[in-house]
């Protein structure tokens, strides 16, 4: 259930009171003239006619849908996540790149100017990386997060990283701007709710095998941590099809944006996990509506100790920045640089 309250915030206090007297919680989102109080629990016991008639209540709304502060229902304007000086989720389109993995300092610092001159907005690099296999590599760990830290600040650019484990979560906030929650971990709910609770912006991917619905239920549970900076990732889905490394779902990307408020961003790179599909597919990403791309960039993808198959050479990313660009213009968006 929605409540919208367009009155004082004495009336905002009276409408919180008389839901939590029947002993449900409340998520608060206020806006410029509005103020939207989310009801979670079971709202049977929460009698709409009667919030009605409470002084600056607009209207009560109820979200039929299983996920409910993601929906649209709970708010109607677009949700635009800033990092810094980034917007995810408004008319500019904002990519993020770099190796799948932390190798090193020289290697990091040598991708990460590639990718800047570019274009790109942001640095990308996992320090602790959860393989299918125990015997992959598995990341640099802190000493990962340090390089990370240390080239992105050289170079003025966010960074975002994955966590893997609710106890890691203190830690990576100490380095990363954006946490990013793998497709592995996408219904890990403590780990959800550690993230929400750092107040950090979150990367959620969409899972392996998960629906949109189930997706959207992640990112409630950081969204009921009062953390409203989500960035929904769809990174493709497991199919019977073993042509590609996923089925790039881009359908995805339009049918989110009619159910949530929360911006939308495409890995192309772990969607079909070969670097030849990856530019076609970022492209097809902008031209659906994606708000920004995760992009994997190595400089030498032969000899990458992650992914180096679904990785772009600089020259080819540069490339692919110009075509981005091309096409966000012609929807009447732009990428900020280009």
């Amino acid at each position: 259930m929605v409540i919208i309250v367009k009155g004082q915030p004495e009336d905002v206090d009276r409408v919180v009171e008389f839901v939590k007297r029947r002993g449900l919680s409340v998520h608060l989102s206020k806006g410029a003239e509005r103020t939207i109080v989310g009801v979670i629990g079971d709202v049977r016991e929460v009698p709409a006619e009667q919030l009605e008639l409470l002084p600056g209540v607009e209207r009560v709304v109820r979200i039929l849908h299983r996920f409910k502060l993601s929906s649209k229902d709970f708010n109607g304007d677009r949700t635009v996540v800033k990092v810094k000086n980034l917007e995810f989720g408004g008319d500019s389109i904002v990519v993020a790149a770099g190796p799948c993995a932390v190798e090193s300092r020289e290697l990091l610092k040598d991708v990460a100017k590639a990718v800047a001159l570019a274009g790109a907005h942001m640095l990308r690099g996992g320090a602790y990386k959860p393989r299918t296999s125990p015997y992959s590599f598995q990341g640099l760990g802190e000493e990962g997060l340090v390089i990370l830290r240390e080239v992105s600040d050289e170079l003025g650019m966010p960074c975002v990283t994955e966590v893997v484990s609710p106890g890691q979560v203190e830690k990576v906030a100490l380095y990363a701007d954006v946490l990013q929650i793998g497709t592995r971990n996408m219904q890990n709910f403590s780990l959800l709710q550690e993230a929400g609770r750092s107040g950090k912006p979150v990367l959620l991917k969409r899972g392996l095998m998960s629906s949109i619905e189930e997706w959207l239920q992640a990112a409630d549970y950081i969204l009921s941590e009062g953390n409203p900076n989500v960035i929904l990732c769809e990174r493709g889905i497991r199919t019977f099809e073993p042509y590609t490394r996923n089925t790039l779902d881009l359908s995805a990307v339009p049918v989110v944006k009619k159910l949530s408020h929360l911006p939308v961003i495409v890995d192309p790179s772990h969607g079909t996990g070969r670097w030849d599909l990856v530019v076609p597919m970022a492209k097809a990403a902008v031209a659906a509506g994606a708000d920004g791309l995760l992009v994997e960039v190595h400089t030498d993808p032969e000899h990458a100790l992650s992914d180096g198959h679904q990785s772009l050479k600089p020259p080819v990313f540069e490339q692919m920045m110009r075509d981005v660009s091309c096409i966000a213009r012609a929807l009447g968006r732009t990428v900020p640089g280009l």
